[in-house]
């Protein structure tokens, strides 16, 4: 927090109410500029000196971090043979030092940021403030998520933009190796070299209730009951009066989907599964062969691939690292890319060819529903104007599937409606409880009322 000239932090290991305890017993001043960050202890054990934020050892700079900076120790090195006493594990600290070196040279905290940004490697999202600029935030990203909130007065940085849904939904996304410098009157974006960089504001479409339980007990259950709503938002405007698709935001020309002899579909985790059900339908109606790839695995094992393919990524988040490292792969080859993305202005999107948006919403639970669902109808979309535009599904044969997919959430609605009376099945349960498995852990669900 900056405040009274200068910067006051709190920082405590283990959950936020630690923190919560902390700050009840030793408050901080009050102050209109403040940046606070929760993670994982990726470099070094979770303690109260490797929490974040890392602060110069004068106290006058302070930094949050998202991601790996590869090259830190060779870094953290040549800062403590120039004095400098880190006091953490982290990699993280080591930007807050170099921030420091680089601010009394230039006296300019988004140049700082510059100068430091060009000296590391890696993947990450950077945030920090000065004492001495203290109404100036100052954010970077290289293959992390930032967005930028705008609001009356004020503004925001975020990894998603449900951090200050409830301020403001107005947005701007940051493209990759950007600086934003953040003032009360006004955002200001540049690149890691300096130049002005170009931006796009967007809307967000939803509000702080759609990332509340809203009087159900489990996320989970609110997100089922929002399928129906989340399928007819990602069918909205996408088929016409006469049953024929048109997907405005596939700005990839009819005549080169004509031409695409190959279909691959890249994702991880539940869009992976989503991608599995559609290579049904993209074979069924299109006639063309259809591969479904681990993003993961994608670039390791030489795909075959050319102009008249067409790679298919598939994630909820639009930041999902090996499904974007994969799409870039794919555009190597000279290949189209096409983004089913729930998350508008994020990475993968920007850096496909088409990109066609599902409007789930924010998803909360762990277990995903209307997100893997919603992926399912747009990946039908996708088949469906493929065999449209290739004659493969010609009009007075689309149209009964359209018709179909326009239904879709008043079944969704039929289906969803036994997990409203969730109290009454969990009663007539049987005593058994099911064991499920993440990343072979196995994890036996509560199915206890909630507090």
């Amino acid at each position: 927090m900056l405040a009274d000239g200068g910067l006051a932090a709190a920082k405590k290991a283990g959950k936020l109410v630690n923190l919560e305890k902390e700050l009840v017993d030793r408050p901080l001043p009050a102050g209109s500029t403040g940046i606070g960050h929760t993670r994982w202890a990726t470099h070094g054990g979770p303690t109260d000196a490797n929490a974040h934020p890392h602060l110069d050892n004068a106290g006058r700079v302070a930094v949050v971090h998202n991601g790996i900076i590869e090259n830190f120790a060779c870094l953290r090195a040549e800062l403590a043979e120039r004095g400098h006493d880190l006091a953490s594990d982290t990699d993280t600290e080591v930007v807050a030092h170099l921030l420091a070196e680089e601010f009394s040279a230039c006296a300019d905290l988004a140049e700082a940021m510059r100068q430091v940004c060009r000296r590391l490697e890696g993947a990450f999202t950077l945030v920090a403030v000065h004492a001495d600029e203290p109404d100036v935030v100052v954010g970077a990203r290289r293959n992390s998520p930032l967005v930028v909130g705008v609001g009356e007065g004020e503004a925001f940085l975020a990894s998603d933009v449900a951090a200050f849904i409830a301020h403001t939904r107005s947005a701007i996304e940051l493209g990759q190796d950007q600086v934003v410098e953040l003032r009360r009157d006004g955002v200001t974006v540049t690149g890691f070299d300096g130049a002005p960089a170009e931006v796009r504001s967007y809307h967000v479409d939803w509000d702080a209730s759609a990332a509340e339980k809203g009087g159900y007990d489990y996320f989970m259950l609110k997100e089922i009951a929002e399928q129906p709503k989340a399928v007819a938002d990602t069918l909205l405007g996408r088929i016409d009066a006469a049953g024929l698709l048109s997907l405005d935001e596939v700005r990839i020309p009819v005549h080169e989907l004509r031409e695409i002899d190959k279909v691959v579909i890249v994702a991880c985790g539940t869009a992976f599964h989503a991608g599995l059900i559609a290579k049904y339908a993209i074979e069924h109606w299109t006639r063309i062969p259809c591969e479904v790839e681990l993003a993961s695995e994608f670039r390791y094992r030489d795909p075959i691939l050319g102009a008249r393919s067409l790679v298919i990524a598939i994630s909820q988040s639009g930041e999902t690292m090996d499904t974007l490292m994969a799409l870039r792969h794919a555009r190597e080859q000279g290949s189209k890319v096409l983004a089913i993305c729930n998350t508008n202005g994020s990475t993968i999107p920007r850096e496909s060819d088409a990109v066609l948006y599902t409007h789930a919403g924010p998803e909360v639970a762990v277990a995903s529903t209307k997100a893997f669902l919603t992926q399912l109808v747009a990946c039908y979309l996708v088949a469906l104007y493929l065999g449209q535009v290739r004659g493969t599904k010609w009009g007075t044969r689309s149209r009964p599937s359209s018709g179909t997919c326009r239904r879709s959430p008043v079944r969704s609605s039929g289906c969803s409606k036994p997990w409203s009376r969730y109290g009454s099945w969990r009663a007539r349960s049987p005593p058994r409880t099911p064991c499920c498995s993440w990343g072979g852990t196995s994890v036996t669900p509560s199915l206890s009322k909630a507090p």
